[in-house]
């Protein structure tokens, strides 16, 4: 991430070097990772469902040795878990894990925010103004709006200025979006959370710190709720044994 420069300050002129590195490309593994887990958190796998090698590797062309490189890759992350015999599967979360997880989220994505708005400038104003505009346009289509949403996180994290910051938050991007998704499954909650982003925008704009961090916590952990009331509304309820007669 590359920061704003200071007024009056002049850059040092680099060394020369030697050394010229290619231009990197992601590796195969981790393309496939990065396939796998959108897929995740699409929903196209579920919760516990367990990923075949054999299966990924036949609708990816490529060997097996390649999707378990790509599978460790996803368990570094989160999202898959590697079990002894057993193979991958896709992490299942308890509520605790996830009460956990979108907690600490809360408080990173309040800190970014903090730091967005004691470090705005007027160049930042058409940046967030865009994003907003991208999350209105997406209300109506939940999967679209989780995706606009993302990317606003990922705006005000780099605004931020703050790279251990703006990494960890990433790092929870995939972890639990699709938990995060779920929490903006209806129109409801998404129209409620763009008034909330509004409000975010405009507390960065004006450099309140505080009302900043606050609305910016509060959006993590009303998606919790939300997420944790669609999961149960999504599993069965499990039938009461009948009594037995005399």
């Amino acid at each position: 991430m590359a920061h704003r420069s200071q007024a009056g300050s002049t850059p040092s002129s680099p060394k020369a070097s030697p050394f010229t590195p290619a231009t990197l490309t992601p590796t195969l593994p981790l393309q496939i990772a990065e396939r796998i887990g959108e897929a995740v958190v699409d929903e196209h796998f579920a919760p516990g469902e367990r990923l075949k090698e054999v299966d990924l590797a036949t609708a990816f062309g490529v060997s097996r040795t390649t999707v378990r490189e790509a599978l460790r890759i996803l368990e570094s992350r989160g999202l898959v878990r590697i079990l002894p015999q057993r193979g991958a599967q896709v992490t299942q979360l308890s509520r605790i894990e996830l009460e956990n997880l979108f907690e600490i989220r809360a408080v990173l994505l309040g800190l970014a925010a903090r730091h967005a708005a004691r470090n705005y400038e007027a160049v930042d104003q058409a940046i967030l103004q865009a994003r907003i505009t991208a999350l209105a346009a997406a209300r109506d289509n939940s999967k679209a709006y989780a995706r606009a949403s993302a990317e606003i996180v990922d705006c005000v994290a780099r605004l931020s200025e703050n790279d251990q910051l703006a990494e960890l938050i990433a790092g929870f991007a995939q972890r639990i979006g699709r938990y995060t998704r779920l929490g903006l499954a209806s129109r409801e909650r998404r129209a409620h959370s763009l008034a909330n982003w509004r409000r975010l925008v405009q507390a960065v704009a004006t450099g309140n710190q505080r009302a900043a961090e606050d609305i910016n916590r509060r959006l993590a952990l009303e998606n919790r709720d939300a997420a944790l009331i669609e999961i149960e509304r999504r599993t069965p309820a499990t039938r009461a044994p009948r009594a037995r007669s005399g």
